[in-house]
């Protein structure tokens, strides 16, 4: 699954690992996040691995750190694909429950998407009041 950056001799290294697979990071400290997570990846195992940005080597995650805090991302060769609605749609559209697959795929609809992003900001924004959350779920104010 993982591999050493140093067999490859393209682009830019930005990470130390190499996977062929996309991979959809989370806050692993924000428990309505795991929730979430855990909803949509169960029963069964999705085709897309999630894992929390806080067990990834920090060489992954250093460029990503402000975006992580606030947001999913698709992560792939530590490059991001995506992020909030967009990572969380495609996110869904690989669940082993059909539900899911088909809400990834409507929420990418033109019009939906757009909505999708505003509902995603706010339930960041709001995300420890949320079922599961906890005051470990609270954004910081953005820096200046």
């Amino acid at each position: 699954m993982y591999a050493d950056r140093t067999d490859r001799k393209e682009g830019p290294v930005t990470s130390p690992i190499i996977r062929s697979e996309p991979l959809l990071v989370f806050d692993g400290d924000c428990g309505f996040c795991q929730n979430v997570i855990n909803r949509i990846s169960s029963p069964g195992r999705p085709s897309m691995e999630a894992v929390p940005w806080q067990s990834l080597p920090s060489e992954t995650t250093r460029h990503h750190t402000e975006r992580l805090d606030r947001e999913v991302l698709l992560l792939r060769d530590g490059h991001v694909l995506a992020g909030g609605a967009d990572a969380l749609a495609v996110y869904l559209r690989h669940s082993p429950r059909r539900r899911y697959r088909i809400a990834g795929a409507v929420i990418t609809f033109p019009g939906v998407i757009r909505c999708a992003h505003a509902v995603y900001r706010w339930v960041a924004r709001n995300r420890h009041r949320m079922p599961g959350g906890t005051h470990a779920c609270r954004l910081s104010p953005p820096q200046p």
